[in-house]
């Protein structure tokens, strides 16, 4: 009695069976690791939310949310204090325009530079040498600010002082750029080469090819990068904390000491103010406030990218 031996093809199967159930299990597995990874993010800022949240709603229990809005002076560790959140508002957003005046023409065009005109090899070069400056310490361009570029500047503008928004304004710009530079050269960067042929093909020259099929394809990125570098410009701490001091005043001067949201919540944090107090919550409700100030600039950024490749698509 013969027996037929088995056929090549039933035992290269017996043979993988094995391997497919271990590679499915894998797979299961990576997912599940992905998908807590992705649960702990979320968990965080939930959990990071709503304790803003409940410290807030116990603030406003003894302060009037009219108060808070309208008061034109910020002194919650004073005797007599007031909560005028505006004062600090406007000190952040002086900071943040000066900022954003020096980051973004700057990084655009730098941006530009290494995508458009830089040869490959230079770029290879320039790029990471670029995004090396935004590896530096906010700490660090804090007291470059503070022992350089103030008395620098204070021998060309008369009344300027030793803490004012004009020097951290400046600084901060410069610790951006990089930011602004990276984010929109990869957009540009990104543009199909075919858009710059079939322009040249009509006989456009290079700089109107930038200006007038590179950028408007590549502006969604760009306006990401801004809304991006705006966001880190208002949440800066330590370079505000040290250049423009911690005087909270309702100013548009450049030239003198102020206070922004995140230079109150290293003071407060730092001081002596008994857990659980009034003084205590204001720098939640303020934490609060720049959460939702950044988040308005994030859905916005989300609000025209989407319009904007819906209206080319």
């Amino acid at each position: 009695m013969s027996t037929n031996p088995p056929s090549a093809k039933s035992s290269s199967a017996a043979l993988f069976r094995p391997n497919r159930l271990l590679n499915r299990w894998i797979e299961r597995g990576v997912k599940f690791l992905f998908g807590l990874f992705a649960f702990i993010s979320v968990a965080t800022t939930i959990g990071i939310v709503f304790t803003l949240i409940f410290e807030t709603v116990e603030f406003f229990k003894v302060v009037s949310l009219w108060r808070f809005l309208t008061d034109l002076q910020w002194t919650p560790l004073f005797a007599n204090p007031q909560f005028g959140i505006l004062v600090l508002i406007s000190a952040t957003f002086l900071t943040s325009a000066i900022a954003i005046a020096v980051a973004l023409p700057i990084g655009l065009l730098a941006a530009i530079c290494l995508s458009e005109y830089a040869p490959p090899k230079v770029r290879n070069w320039l790029k990471p040498a670029l995004e090396i400056l935004a590896g530096v310490p906010s700490v660090v361009f804090g007291y470059f600010a503070l022992l350089l570029v103030t008395p620098f500047l204070q021998k060309f503008i008369p009344g300027l002082q030793g803490f004012n928004a004009l020097s951290a304004g400046l600084v901060l710009g410069v610790s951006i750029i990089p930011l602004v530079a990276s984010l929109s050269e990869d957009a540009i960067y990104a543009v199909p080469r075919s858009l710059r042929e079939g322009s040249y093909a009509l006989g456009a020259t290079k700089q109107e090819t930038i200006l007038d099929v590179v950028l408007p394809a590549a502006l969604s990125g760009i306006v990401a990068s801004f809304v991006l570098a705006i966001s880190r410009a208002v949440g800066e701490t330590m370079i505000v904390t040290l250049a423009a001091g911690q005087n909270p005043n309702l100013t548009l001067n450049p030239l003198i000491p102020i206070e922004t949201m995140t230079a109150y919540i290293v003071q407060v944090s730092l001081g002596d103010t008994p857990a659980g107090s009034l003084a205590y919550r204001t720098i939640f409700v303020v934490g609060m406030t720049l959460f939702l100030i950044t988040l308005v600039l994030n859905i916005f950024s989300f609000w025209f990218v989407r319009r904007f490749r819906e209206k080319y698509e």
